[in-house]
């Protein structure tokens, strides 16, 4: 399975990550890649941007080294409303918004509770992909979320940093249910390297041997084509704020 795209990357203005825009976006051309999403932590990370960082990404160019550069947030899920800690002012800024459960950000309560926040933070509207649904911090009634996301189109994100170990140690157990139920319920997923560092963008290994165990169709998985990203994005009325920066 050829992959077109990584929609989980991080740069240093997430306060812990090692790599710039540039260096990226260099790593995925090296790569083969046709698209990167620029996803970087909302301000209620610690070490995270000013909100108004996010509304600035319109200065970036549409593409660099001939890979196409979605401007987009990893925001964090704040209260139990499913609230997130990006206002609309700067959400309009972006092309596409993904959303999850940290620690710094938010405690981990009971499935239940943490369930029902989670279906909030999807059926809010705001958010295009959940990352990271298979933390084991925070347990979840994963049908029921699978059932949310498709209810209200949004996607969960089978994150390949969990699956190597790298962060949220102990998540396989849960993302091979999350990846089961997917294929069972016939829903799309997202695959994410959330890549830390330029060497890891585009590495989705994992990711994609979990999701062919599971037995989800290759159009079951967003990242198989530019039209599929775009299609979905359209759907969600994700309106690229077209920028008048050069093309690089």
């Amino acid at each position: 399975m050829k992959l077109v795209a990584d929609l989980h990357v991080h740069t240093v203005a997430s306060g812990h990550a090692y790599s710039t825009v540039l260096e990226n976006a260099r790593s995925a051309a090296e790569k083969g890649l046709e698209l990167i999403a620029i996803t970087d932590h909302g301000p209620a990370m610690p070490g995270g941007p000013h909100p108004n960082y996010f509304s600035n990404l319109r200065v970036l160019p549409r593409t660099l080294f001939g890979v196409e550069i979605l401007k987009g947030a990893e925001v964090n899920i704040i209260d139990a409303d499913g609230g997130i800690d990006l206002s609309p002012r700067h959400l309009k800024y972006l092309d596409v918004v993904l959303a999850g459960f940290h620690g710094d950000c938010y405690p981990s309560c009971s499935v239940e509770e943490n369930t029902r926040t989670l279906v909030n933070a999807i059926a809010g509207g705001q958010v295009d992909i959940i990352v990271h649904p298979g933390n084991p911090a925070f347990q979840i009634d994963v049908v029921q979320v699978v059932k949310a996301a498709i209810e209200h189109n949004v996607l969960l994100e089978i994150n390949n940093s969990s699956l190597l170990g790298l962060s949220r140690k102990g998540s396989r157990e849960n993302c091979i249910l999350l990846a089961n139920t997917a294929a069972r319920l016939k829903t799309k997923v997202s695959l994410g390297s959330d890549a830390h560092f330029a060497c890891l963008v585009g590495d989705l290994g994992a990711g994609v041997q979990l999701t062919q165990e599971a037995g989800l169709a290759d159009e079951q998985i967003i990242n198989i084509s530019l039209e599929a990203i775009r299609d979905f994005l359209r759907l969600r009325g994700r309106k690229r704020y077209m920028s008048s920066a050069p093309q690089i």
